[in-house]
């Protein structure tokens, strides 16, 4: 009862912000125009919606959750990346100072003791990171934030996979009795759906760089507490799993983007729900089927929690398998011809 009042709470408190956050957003002239080659809109639509997925996150935290020395880091680091992603929704930040916010906030993580201290070794079993624990978690908190600010490109998208990501992780800690981390996520899940009515196709909202990087920020966060704290040898794989559609998205990208002499940091149409639009599917078609995606990800990931290590590797592996044929087939290390799409 109190995991589903919470994840109820965190609902209804981002569902009746939202229209704040686009008056907000219309005021400051935070709006999304079209006709730029990747935009899939047609018309201006306003952006920092993710205002209101925070709002709903530390109201929740504030109500129902316990404060500690790691709680408030992570009111206080995911506050500084919403504060970047206001900025950059209302006068777009340099590649630079963005990727230096993101570097910042993970710093205050940091500080206030969020670190991955162990790693798999294929011949040693697990390694203990010591110092180097500090920038391998502010690679894998930046790294993660990317990912979901990148595959944030359709109405609803982000919003959809960051919610079956946070049940998932959710679920996943749960299982492995860390409760705080279970009810955070299930805040993160909460604050997603309740902005998904508002971002579903024809989005009246977009979350914006206020949104896809504060998600990407808050489960990077919490997967180090939740699904990867402790050595084991599948902690770091729950969260690749979970999170695998935005990170595998990514990873493609950076592959293809070096491939064809592109600066990897340069955006192009060539990501996961650009070429499914482009094989004649609907938004809400391309949609549905990487929700779908996501989901089969998040119940192999909660499936590898339980079943003996061999089959855990033959999952991974399965997985690992179907990304490959996927790529090839789709092309998706092809470089793309840049058009314009707006419809």
């Amino acid at each position: 009862m109190k995991y589903l009042l919470l994840i109820t709470f965190s609902f209804l408190i981002a569902y009746m912000t939202t229209p704040l956050a686009k008056g907000l957003a219309i005021k400051l002239g935070a709006i999304d125009m079209p006709g730029e080659e990747r935009r899939i809109h047609s018309r201006p639509i306003p952006r920092m919606g993710g205002l209101a997925i925070y709002t709903a996150f530390i109201l929740s935290i504030l109500v129902f959750m316990p404060m500690d020395k790691k709680m408030l880091g992570l009111i206080l680091a995911s506050s500084l990346i919403v504060l970047v992603g206001i900025v950059d929704d209302i006068k777009s930040l340099s590649a630079v100072v963005k990727m230096g916010g993101q570097i910042a906030a993970a710093i205050i993580l940091v500080l206030f003791g969020f670190r991955i201290e162990w790693l798999t070794s294929p011949l040693d079993g697990m390694i203990y990171l010591g110092w180097l624990s500090i920038p391998a978690t502010i690679f894998w908190i930046v790294g993660i934030t990317n990912t979901f600010n990148l595959i944030d490109g359709l109405d609803g998208l982000a919003a959809g996979i960051s919610a079956i990501s946070s049940v998932t992780m959710s679920a996943v800690a749960l299982l492995n009795g860390r409760y705080t981390a279970a009810m955070l996520l299930l805040i993160v899940a909460g604050a997603a759906l309740g902005f998904l009515p508002h971002n579903f196709n024809p989005a009246k909202i977009f979350m914006g760089d206020t949104g896809s990087l504060f998600l990407g920020f808050v489960l990077s966060a919490i997967s180090i507490q939740g699904t990867i704290k402790g050595a084991t040898a599948i902690a770091i794989v729950i969260p690749v799993l979970a999170m695998g559609l935005p990170i595998f998205d990514t990873a493609i990208a950076i592959i293809r983007r070096a491939k064809s002499g592109m600066p990897i940091m340069q955006p192009d149409r060539g990501h996961l729900h650009h070429r499914l639009l482009d094989m004649g599917f609907t938004q809400r078609q391309v949609v549905m089927i990487l929700y779908f995606i996501s989901g089969i990800l998040g119940v192999v990931a909660i499936a590898i929690t339980e079943v003996t290590p061999l089959w855990s590797i033959v999952l991974f592996l399965s997985v690992c398998l179907a990304a490959f044929v996927g790529t090839k087939r789709m092309g998706l290390l092809n470089p793309v011809e840049e058009k314009n799409i707006n419809a």
